[in-house]
């Protein structure tokens, strides 16, 4: 006969994608955990899951019991959360990753707010650009820059992200400034990198598009370096608008190419989940909480 728990160990090894990590997970061998995988198999009287060349996927039999198991882990983990709330008020925990730049530079006074109105919440902040840390289950919520948003994730937009060519004031009395796309070639430039990705700049003016491949002589994913580097007069930034808009609207920093959307990782920011996964009380909280203040950031009066 099935019971619960041994439906919870198929939903641990499934989301973990291998017996070695589903072990990891819950501080067993992993010869323990095969052990318990082979029970079930034998109870149930079919193969469950398979191994693939990278990791383990159920079969159509394991998958309908994993959606079970799921059903009764999330029923066990909102019951426990009810009963805790009452108790203790609202906590829990939640890791969340954001990008480098806009986390560094426009998220951080969002999440220390948070904190404040929600003191019993633990929050860990991972400051990457990668996507796959969700995929991976190493975080609960994403935020990420990209185009289009990776199919299988529920996601949802927070703003536009629009790129400018800019440099500080010094910069621009001394060298000519861009008038064209192809210009920034011949100019040293300064811009975010991902390791691994080559930088590409595509730029949109109506119904024309350019793209060119870059060779940044200043990079780095550290975004308040990025900004101190362009008020140093080192080159023209390829930066989001929010690093430098106070300096601009300071005169500390000018533009150019204004009439062109440039776009190097993505056009808009998406906060991503998995689908599929349970979603605490406090997980629930901070969603909604960063979705209410990208509304607040990307509007007129923001």
């Amino acid at each position: 006969m099935l019971d619960a728990a041994a439906l919870l160990l198929l939903v641990d090894i499934v989301d973990a994608g291998g017996l070695s990590q589903a072990a990891r997970k819950r501080r067993m061998s992993r010869a323990n955990i095969s052990y318990h995988l082979a029970q079930l198999e034998k109870t149930a009287g079919l193969q469950l899951v398979r191994r693939t060349t990278r990791r383990i996927e159920p079969t159509e039999a394991g998958l309908k019991l994993y959606r079970h198991g799921r059903a009764i882990r999330d029923e066990l983990l909102a019951a426990q959360e009810s009963v805790a709330s009452l108790a203790e008020g609202l906590h829990g925990y939640v890791r969340l990753a954001v990008p480098t730049g806009f986390g560094q530079m426009v998220m951080s006074g969002w999440l220390i707010e948070f904190k404040r109105l929600h003191p019993s919440i633990t929050l860990e902040l991972v400051f990457d650009n990668r996507v796959d840390d969700l995929l991976r289950d190493e975080v609960d919520v994403a935020v990420r820059v990209m185009s289009e948003p990776p199919p299988g994730l529920v996601a949802r937009e927070l703003a536009p992200m629009r790129h400018i060519a800019c440099a500080s004031a010094g910069f621009d009395a001394r060298h000519t400034m861009p008038q064209q796309v192809e210009d920034l070639l011949q100019l040293p430039i300064i811009t975010s990198t991902v390791v691994g990705r080559e930088l590409r700049l595509a730029a949109y003016r109506g119904e024309e598009r350019r793209e060119l491949a870059l060779q940044p002589t200043l990079a780095s994913e550290n975004f308040q370096f990025l900004h101190e580097a362009i008020l140093g007069d080192l080159g023209v930034g390829l930066v989001p608008d929010y690093v430098v808009a106070a300096d601009v609207a300071a005169g500390r920093v000018v533009t150019a190419l204004d009439d062109w959307r440039l776009s190097l990782f993505g056009t808009r920011l998406y906060l991503l989940r998995m689908p599929d996964r349970y979603q605490t009380l406090a997980t629930r909280t901070l969603i909604d909480f960063v979705l209410a203040k990208a509304r607040d950031w990307t509007s007129p009066a923001g």
